[in-house]
């Protein structure tokens, strides 16, 4: 029997001084806290012998989830060039891409632009099916699709998917629950943390699902 591990690495700390929803939008970055987030869980995964025959790195497109990914090639690529393996190069992919939100850029708190200013609140009555954007159902569905596909191109290796909190727990969620719906509040989806799935490549099955978070004291 053969099975393939993704791991699933949400990005590090973001800069947001204007504490801005930012969810899709560009040019958010991670910040000196963030950066250092992602070289402890790269560290974390180059270091561990369970982890660092990792065979492939994805990522969303955004700038926070790249960045993060290239602390992971470049740490996981050192260990590769001892090896004299190939080094790793980053692919992107729309489909582990941050949850789709109609308060992106709305600022959390009071003033102008506030999220709960003209009427914004009512849509976030019921934090178990948001009705302020793409549902958990959607964005189980295309984490999935996209899990599923590179389970099938990787049989018997290990990968990373850099992504976010809302994709990773959402998915999570349905395989151990078989709904992806949700209290926000209650994720266990740390930054930087790592949620390990693995899939029996004959039958599809998830045999397991491990959580650790490499980069908890770093602040």
């Amino acid at each position: 029997m053969t099975a393939t591990t993704i791991h699933f690495v949400r990005h590090g700390k973001v800069y947001n001084p204007d504490h801005l929803l930012y969810e899709r939008l560009p040019d958010f970055h991670l910040s000196d806290v963030g950066r250092r987030m992602a070289q402890a869980t790269a560290a974390y995964l180059a270091s561990n012998p369970q982890t660092n025959t990792i065979a492939a790195v994805y990522s969303s497109p955004l700038d926070r989830t790249r960045e993060t990914a290239g602390a992971i090639i470049g740490a996981l690529n050192a260990v590769r060039g001892e090896r004299g393996e190939a080094p790793l190069e980053l692919t992107t992919d729309e489909r582990v891409i941050e949850a789709g939100n109609e308060f992106r850029g709305k600022r959390i708190g009071h003033g102008e632009g506030a999220l709960w200013r003209n009427g914004n609140w009512k849509l976030v009555l019921n934090l178990y099916k948001p009705s302020w954007g793409e549902s958990y159902q959607h964005i189980a569905a295309r984490m999935d699709a996209f899990a599923r596909e590179k389970v099938a191109q990787h049989p018997g290796q290990q990968i990373v998917v850099v992504s976010h909190e809302s994709p990773i727990w959402s998915y999570r969620h349905y395989l151990e629950t078989g709904h992806p719906e949700h209290w926000m509040f209650l994720r266990h989806t740390a930054l930087a943390s790592v949620t390990s799935v693995t899939y029996d490549n004959e039958t599809g099955r998830v045999m397991s699902i491990t959580y650790v978070d490499p980069a908890a004291a770093i602040n």
